[in-house]
């Protein structure tokens, strides 16, 4: 089964007060290897929110086929400074499986 994840995230006034630069920085040596890591098992996309959206900042849409890896990541994640620190918080994750009703009808047509 392959599953859909939109993890929602808000950067806090401690991340928007660092320079461009700091936070270019940081993102490439917190965050980008975490998501490099497991990008053989974890797909990512990532879109800016706050221009549309007063309760979160941003939000990552996930897929994969290993909730394991994904659970991974995220646990990675929080290992980083970025989060650690207080930069970056979660808010609301939403769990989906593509197709899902199709794979039931599968195995209700399999079931004897």
């Amino acid at each position: 089964m392959t599953y859909g994840i939109v993890l929602t995230y808000t950067v806090t006034p401690r991340w928007l007060a660092l320079s461009r630069e700091r936070r270019n920085a940081m993102r490439a040596r917190h965050l980008e290897p975490v998501f490099a890591a497991y990008a053989d098992r974890v797909k990512a996309r990532f879109f800016d929110a706050e221009a549309f959206n007063g309760r979160i900042s941003d939000f990552a849409v996930l897929e994969t086929e290993d909730l394991g890896a994904y659970y991974f990541l995220v646990e990675a994640l929080r290992d980083t400074p970025v989060i650690a620190e207080g930069y970056l918080t979660f808010d609301d994750v939403f769990l989906g499986v593509e197709d899902g009703f199709q794979a039931y009808e599968q195995a209700l047509a399999a079931a004897p």
